[in-house]
C-alpha cells in the first residue's frame, strides 16, 4: 500500500483530499501540529508532528513517505487572501520559506512526488477573460505572490527523481466535516431569515473533485505532469443560483437575490487537467450538495 503524507489534512481541503485517497487504497499521514480530532475521517489514519517552520528540522515526518501532498496553509483564520493580517513578514516566511524547507527535506528523504495546492490568486486581476496555465501569472495579493514563489521553488527542485506538479485551485465547496459549518453556512442562514443578501459571483469545484485532481497527479506517468502547473476549477456561479437550489430543496418562500454580472469575471481553462482524465460534477454536484447541506440544517 502506498503511504502518502498530506500536511493540512484536517482543514476544510485536507479533509477531502485525505478521505479520497483513503477510499482509493492509499495508506495516508497526516501532518499537522496537533492529531486529528475523533471522527474527522471515515477510517484510521496515522499522524505526524509538521508545521511551516523554516527553521525546524521535520525531517523525519518523511520516513518511508511515498508521496508529499503539501496543503497545509498558515493565515488569519477564515481569510486566504488578506491572510496576512498584521505580519506580512510572518505569513511569508511561514508559508514560503516553511513550505520551500519542507520539500527539501522530502526530497533529500526520497519522496517521488510532491503536489503542491495553489491557487487561482497566482493569475491576479490582470488575467485575460479565460485563464490558462499558460497565462502571465501577476498576483496582485501578498497570498497569490507567496503561492506563487512557492510553485516556482518547488519547480526548481523537480528532477527524474522528484516529480513535482502544482495545483492552481479556486474556490472550494463541500461539506466541511462533522461539527464543521460550510461555506455557506451563513449565507443560507441569511436567505432563511429573509435578510438582504448580496449578489457575488464566483468560480467553485467540490473538494472531492480537487482530491480527484491530486490523486491524478499520484498516479499519472511523470512525463506529463512534473514541473507544471494545472488549473483546477469547476463552475460559474452565484449567489443567485446558489440560492435556487436552497429554495427548491427548502421551499423558502423569500424572493431570490438578483443575478451578479457575469461578463467581466475573469473564468479558468481546465482543459490541461481533463486532458489526464480529470471529470469534476459540474452543476449537478452542485446542485446535489446543496440539497445534502440543506437536509442537514
Amino acid at each position: 500500500m502506498t503511504r502518502v503524507l498530506v500536511s493540512g489534512g484536517t482543514g476544510f481541503v485536507g479533509r477531502f483530499i485525505v478521505e479520497h485517497l483513503l477510499a482509493n487504497g492509499y495508506e495516508v499521514t497526516v501532518g499537522g501540529r496537533s492529531p486529528p480530532p475523533a471522527g474527522l475521517y471515515s477510517q484510521r489514519v496515522s499522524h505526524v508532528p509538521l508545521c511551516l517552520d523554516a527553521d525546524a528540522d521535520q525531517a523525519g515526518a518523511f520516513g518511508d513517505i511515498y508521496y508529499f501532498v503539501h496543503a497545509a496553509f498558515e493565515h488569519v483564520e477564515g481569510r486566504y487572501r488578506g491572510g496576512e493580517g498584521d505580519d506580512p513578514r510572518g505569513f511569508r516566511r511561514a508559508n514560503l520559506d516553511g513550505s520551500v524547507r519542507l520539500f527539501e527535506e522530502a526530497r533529500a528523504a526520497g519522496v517521488r512526488r510532491c503536489v503542491f495546492l495553489s491557487s487561482r490568486a497566482v493569475y491576479g486581476d490582470t488575467a485575460p477573460p479565460l485563464v490558462a496555465e499558460t497565462s502571465p501569472a501577476a498576483p496582485d495579493t501578498l497570498y497569490g505572490q507567496v503561492k506563487l514563489a512557492t510553485e516556482n521553488a518547488l519547480k526548481s527542485m523537480t528532477d527524474h527523481s522528484f516529480v513535482t506538479t502544482s495545483l492552481r485551485v479556486t474556490g472550494v465547496y463541500g461539506p466541511a466535516g462533522s461539527g464543521r459549518e460550510h461555506k455557506w453556512s451563513d449565507l443560507f442562514s441569511d436567505y432563511i431569515a429573509g435578510r438582504p443578501v448580496p449578489g457575488r459571483i464566483g468560480t467553485e469545484v467540490h473538494g472531492d473533485d480537487v482530491a480527484q485532481a491530486v490523486r491524478l497527479m499520484l498516479e499519472t506517468e511523470p512525463a506529463r505532469i512534473s514541473g507544471q502547473v494545472f488549473n483546477v476549477s469547476d463552475v460559474l456561479t452565484d449567489n443567485r443560483e446558489i440560492l435556487s437550489f436552497l429554495q427548491a430543496a427548502t421551499g423558502c418562500p423569500h424572493p431570490l437575490p438578483p443575478a451578479a454580472e457575469a461578463a467581466e469575471f475573469k473564468t479558468m481553462s481546465t482543459e490541461k487537467l481533463r486532458a489526464l482524465g480529470w471529470m469534476p460534477g459540474g452543476r449537478e454536484r452542485l446542485a446535489a450538495t446543496i440539497r445534502e447541506l440543506a437536509g442537514r440544517r
